[in-house]
């Protein structure tokens, strides 16, 4: 899928997400009743709806990744939104509801549901909010959640997929995400479907790295 536009915030991935050989830290152990919601927070303000997130007690995920940039100068190694406007939150329906419709300190609300239009309409009219698979979401946390600046947005035609066979990483950086082998930019990578949002590929995989899976 297409990456939005580019409008730039702070990371929210734990120090432990981080420093995690799976890149996923237990503050996102799974919850009965619980999703994976994905928002989109406007007018560049996504650090605070971070912060009304932390102050409800809601946890949050923002994707963010390394690039190189010259400043003043200076080469310097820095982290950018990785999906530009986007957070994913996990929560109740009801506490999603809550923190979408109270979230806002402004006449015009700044954060909204990412809707899933594969879906019918909900009473209100609108179709129901896109909600992640939570396995699927971990997967995408683990590719996102490593010191890697070769982990990029991608378009289908842009991954020229060996097979389809799901693989999984079973070394490196990326230990643990599961995808499937595609050459990209000249390198064969893994590429990780969420479903609904986009398409993200991993840095350069070496083929004794990975397993089928069956």
């Amino acid at each position: 899928c297409d990456s939005p536009p580019h409008i730039g915030f702070a990371s929210n991935v734990s120090p432990e997400a981080h420093s995690s050989q799976t890149g996923v830290s237990s503050e996102y152990a799974r919850q009965e009743g619980y999703d994976w919601f994905v928002l989109r927070a406007t007018y560049n303000r996504v650090n605070a709806a971070v912060e009304k997130a932390k102050k409800k007690g809601i946890k949050t995920y923002v994707p963010m990744h390394y690039v190189q940039k010259v400043i003043v100068g200076e080469k310097k190694r820095i982290q950018q939104p990785l999906l530009p406007n986007f957070l994913f939150i996990y929560a109740t329906r009801e506490q999603a509801d809550g923190f979408v419709k109270k979230a806002v300190d402004a006449p015009i609300s700044f954060i909204k549901y990412y809707l899933d239009k594969t879906l019918p309409p909900e009473a209100n009219g609108k179709n129901p909010p896109l909600t992640i698979p939570y396995n699927s979401m971990i997967n995408f946390i683990k590719a996102t959640s490593t010191d890697s600046e070769h982990v990029r947005i991608v378009r289908t035609e842009q991954c020229h997929y060996k097979s389809g066979d799901n693989v999984r990483v079973i070394a490196g950086d990326f230990k643990g995400v599961v995808g499937k082998v595609a050459r990209i930019a000249g390198q064969q990578r893994i590429v990780i479907e969420v479903s609904g949002v986009c398409l993200v590929a991993t840095a350069y995989i070496p083929t004794a790295y990975l397993e089928t899976i069956e």
